[in-house]
């Protein structure tokens, strides 16, 4: 097919979702002097007023109206969504996860591949300097070889009741943890193993918060990557970290309250004032315009997605879960 994106003219994104994570994308698309178009569905109209986006009233229209469409709805409508994008020939970027699970997610990158359209997962993590500074470092050396890392990412529960719904794309694992599953593979490679505990476990399909869970992977490499996430109580402040511990010391980011660890070395990442919303989408954009690979490719969304799908297996039969090589 043809690509629809003519370098010559402003690039237009549709937007399909008008959640909490709608306006980090919206600003930073306008600043990338983005024509922004959005569905008009509950709280559309007031982003749209607030930002001066086009309201348009239907999925059809405005999928016929812009280049990119950029789905930032509850998980399992994402397929349906994607596919009829790239039907029509337009490029997508998909909040992750890419899809329910990574049969489904799969079948995303076959057709926009068969399309001949580009397919952006949208995993913002790797966008934001300090990973993307840990990554660099570990990929340098700086700490020899890699032996262990230790993710921790720490929220209040989101209000919305289909985050706790399982079987409606949400749950703790699925909707929180798979940002630092996916940097776990992007820092040590591929995983064999994937093992999972939650507590409280899920009941009939559905979390209750307070509830925190954790996934041992044990790559390919033999690094071990030990990943917590918690849906805590009203209140409680975003809290992130990481621990990456290698032959040669101990890299730490983010928000860490270890203090009686006595690290050999411990490298500190170079302040940034960067939005990693806005170097996301940017990346995107001028994969377009250059006609070139995204940070994040449609094989890492469905890898992420399959890191998923194998923890709530492991949940579920109380073992660790293969991987195929």
């Amino acid at each position: 097919m043809t690509d629809p994106v003519d370098d010559a003219s402003p690039l237009r994104v549709g937007i399909v979702g008008a959640g909490g994570i709608a306006p980090p994308h919206i600003t930073a698309l306008l600043a990338l002097g983005v024509q922004v178009s959005i569905l008009a569905r509950s709280g559309a109209r007031a982003l749209a007023d607030r930002h001066g986006l086009t309201l348009v009233d239907s999925l059809d229209d405005l999928i016929d109206q812009v280049d990119v469409i950029d789905i930032l709805t509850p998980t399992t409508t994402h397929a349906d969504i994607a596919l009829r994008a790239i039907a029509r020939g337009r490029h997508v970027i998909c909040e992750k996860p890419l899809a329910a699970d990574a049969d489904e997610a799969a079948g995303l990158v076959r057709a926009a591949a068969e399309a001949g359209t580009r397919l952006f997962p949208a995993h913002v993590v790797r966008y934001f300097s300090d990973y993307a500074w840990a990554k660099q470092e570990i990929d340098a050396g700086r700490i020899g070889d890699l032996v262990e890392q230790n993710l921790l990412r720490r929220v209040a529960a989101p209000p919305s009741g289909w985050f706790f719904d399982e079987d409606a794309g949400g749950g703790l694992i699925r909707d929180l943890m798979i940002h630092d599953l996916d940097q776990a593979v992007w820092v040590a490679g591929p995983a064999t193993t994937v093992s999972a505990t939650q507590d409280p476990p899920s009941g009939a399909g559905r979390v209750t918060p307070p509830v925190r869970a954790e996934v041992v992977l044990t790559h390919r490499n033999g690094v071990v990557s030990r990943v917590c996430a918690e849906w805590a109580e009203a209140g409680t402040p975003f809290r992130t970290r990481a621990k990456f511990v290698g032959t040669g010391g101990v890299l730490r980011i983010g928000n860490n309250d270890d203090s009686e660890d006595s690290a050999p070395l411990l490298h500190v990442p170079p302040a940034s004032d960067t939005d990693p919303y806005l170097a996301q989408l940017a990346d995107f954009v001028e994969a377009l315009r250059e006609r070139r690979d995204a940070r994040v490719s449609p094989a890492d969304g469905v890898a992420a997605v399959a890191l998923v799908d194998a923890a709530y297996a492991s949940l579920a039969s109380g073992q660790p879960v293969s991987l195929a090589p």
